[in-house]
């Protein structure tokens, strides 16, 4: 019987749905026509236009399947079993996370490649300036040599490590720091070898501390330019060396020429690194605040009604206390439960009943101002503020909604459905608190059960 509800649901006529739709916008003081005006807002009311721009129930309607009526979890009579399925879950969870990690680790490999094979053609770019000068007569064939290998030989540790992934158990898988700091006493020592370049070392000291600012913390960078500092304020004031710029041939001029060239091009590289980085975190800060915020819009509904959830609905009434005790203006709390719901559920289906839930909501807020809050407390039961409304005025607004509720058509869900509503009504006083007021609405809907259900009671 249930199954064949359910198809009875999915196969609904156009018409039934036609007149479902005409039902439920009969009663709004404001539509009589809305077959032209496309949806603006969210059942919600967030972020809702003008009184008169209220969204069309069909437009909503394609949004509710039945197939989105939420699961109940299986529970194992056995424990035994239950362990089995929690240590399951545990071990598809660690799974998971060690995958996850072995593609975290290989894109960082991936990058410490590329940033150490850049490194070593800026030794070999390097090695090739002081030909230059040995080409001048400046410096013996052996220093460019020596430059060279050491570099690349700094170079090829770094990369063992990083093959080894020595450094993806810290909180810098670069070892930048030390990458930084070997390879400015390898700068160093070539500057107390040969003073007579020492313009060479210290510009690619610069470049070695502009590279390593994009990754070092500030107190890794601030011990490195003490460290460094030291150093080269011991070689020029200890040791008395004298820096020099040989610029006296025409190779030297070269020389010269070509270490201004290459090193602004080397820190012109890392800058477009850095502004790369830059781009990247503003453009992932922007997803992150979108994703935050759809999170926290989805934190606030019901799933599946769409309209605010319990804790969404309580916080706009404490509001709307807080409001009253400030302005003294007037404002009714309406607590609305659906006349003999677990009957539906049984005769028809949990489909069937999430469907009429979810056209209930539709109509309910398709009926109701931009001002008022609609929210479902919990279950069948729903919640209705109405801020600027004195109680008899709330009283009229409830039972022409009951009145609506009454006359739709419910056979688009099924042939021999039928839904009523009874509502309890309470103003909101200055010295009230929440549950004070919850109460007296709640005393309220038994005595519109008592009399007969299908009726808008107030005290």
């Amino acid at each position: 019987m249930r199954f064949g509800r359910v198809a009875q649901i999915r196969g609904s006529s156009s018409n039934a749905r036609a007149r479902l739709h005409k039902v439920i916008w009969s009663g709004h003081p404001c539509r009589k026509d809305p077959g032209h005006v496309r949806p603006k807002a969210h059942p919600t009311g967030l972020s809702r236009s003008p009184p008169h721009d209220v969204p069309r129930a069909s437009s909503l309607w394609h949004q509710t399947q039945v197939s989105d009526c939420p699961r109940e979890p299986v529970k194992s009579s056995f424990p035994q079993e239950a362990d089995r399925v929690q240590m399951h879950r545990a071990s598809s969870s660690s799974v998971a996370q060690a995958r996850l990690s072995s593609l975290e680790s290989r894109r960082w490999l991936k990058q410490r490649r590329e940033i150490l094979s850049v490194q070593a053609l800026s030794y070999v770019a390097g090695a090739l300036i002081l030909l230059l000068y040995v080409h001048a007569g400046v410096i013996p064939i052996t220093l460019p040599a020596a430059f060279v290998l050491s570099g690349t030989g700094l170079t090829a540790i770094f990369a063992v490590l990083s093959e080894m992934k020595i450094g993806d158990r810290s909180n810098d898988h670069f070892l930048t720091f030390y990458q930084a700091a070997t390879n400015i006493a390898m700068q160093l020592a070539f500057l107390v070898v040969a003073p007579e370049i020492g313009i060479v070392f210290l510009s690619v000291i610069f470049v070695i501390f502009a590279s390593a600012g994009l990754r070092m913390t500030a107190r890794e960078a601030a011990t490195l330019w003490v460290l460094t500092g030291g150093c080269v304020a011991t070689i020029l004031f200890v040791l008395k060396t004298t820096i020099a710029v040989p610029l006296t041939t025409p190779a030297e001029w070269l020389a010269g020429t070509s270490l201004f060239v290459t090193t602004i091009g080397q820190c012109a590289y890392f800058g477009v690194i850095g502004n790369s980085v830059n781009r990247k975190l503003h453009q992932r800060t922007v997803e992150l605040k979108a994703a935050y915020q759809q999170i926290e819009e989805l934190a606030q509904l019901d799933e599946l009604t769409g309209v605010r959830n319990r804790r969404n609905i309580l916080k706009c009434l404490s509001e709307e206390i807080a409001r009253v005790q400030r302005t003294k203006a007037s404002c009714s709390l309406a607590v609305i439960d659906l006349d003999f719901f677990k009957k539906i559920n049984d005769q028809f289906g949990h489909p069937a009943g999430d469907e009429a839930l979810r056209t209930f909501a539709i109509a309910i807020f398709a009926n109701i101002r931009a001002i008022d809050r609609l929210g479902r407390y919990g279950g069948e039961e729903f919640l209705l503020v109405l801020p600027d409304t004195a109680q008899d005025e709330a009283v009229r607004m409830l039972d022409r909604l009951r009145s609506i509720i009454s006359e739709v058509d419910w056979s688009a869900i099924s042939e021999d459905l039928r839904l009523t509503m009874s509502a309890g009504i309470c103003s909101i006083r200055p010295t009230d608190s929440t549950d004070e007021i919850l109460s007296r609405a709640d005393a309220a809907l038994y005595q519109a059960k008592d009399a007969g259900r299908n009726c808008v009671v107030a005290t």
